[in-house]
């Protein structure tokens, strides 16, 4: 008999996701510019859909204002493309191989859609926990069927799966709310 599935495994998916929403939220800016506002921008280069930043240097010239340095000319409209589609509400300047981004004004209502982005990642990495949970699960399940676990491990086994499910959901729910008070702020 084997002791069912591996809990550390599943944590560390599920740490993962928390990892990934992380970033993602990092990414929304709260009233300064960051160049790490532009890292959720995917951009078709070369028939694939690569990282902006490994086409393009972004830097911070102005507190209010991006500055990205295409290094291949005729990426040039892809990036502008990518920029523009990225949902962040950017309008990039092109100017010969570099964009001017200028970050427009935080009123109530960019404030508003910014938060609602933030929902949308929280819900993203809810998911991908969601999904570590039912892989776990289906596991446990297989495990118990086969026999190679009892019938109380796999309630046991699963009850844990759940717990850590419901830690790091919360956890995600509070790293939205503190996100959502920083980009409140007036």
């Amino acid at each position: 008999m084997s002791d069912g599935i591996d809990l550390g495994a599943l944590k560390r998916r599920m740490e993962g996701a928390v990892t990934a929403f992380k970033s993602d939220i990092a990414s929304l800016r709260t009233g300064r510019a960051s160049a790490n506002i532009l890292d959720p921008v995917m951009v078709e280069a070369y028939g694939s859909r690569v990282a902006l930043n490994t086409v393009a240097n972004i830097t911070v010239p102005e507190p209010r204002m991006l500055g990205v340095s295409i290094w291949d000319k005729s990426m040039v409209g892809a990036v502008d493309r990518a920029i523009r589609e990225s949902n962040l509400g950017l309008n990039p300047i092109v100017d010969g191989q570099n964009l001017r981004i200028p970050l427009p004004e935080l009123n109530e209502e960019r404030r508003k859609s910014l938060v609602k982005v933030a929902h949308g990642y929280s819900e993203n990495a809810k998911v991908a926990v969601r999904n570590v949970r039912r892989d776990g699960m289906d596991a446990l399940k297989k495990a118990e069927k086969d026999g190679d676990i009892g019938k109380d491990d796999a309630r046991s086994q699963s009850e844990k799966v759940q717990k850590m499910t419901d830690d790091t959901i919360s956890e995600i729910d509070r790293l939205l709310v503190d996100k959502e008070k920083e980009i409140m702020q007036v």
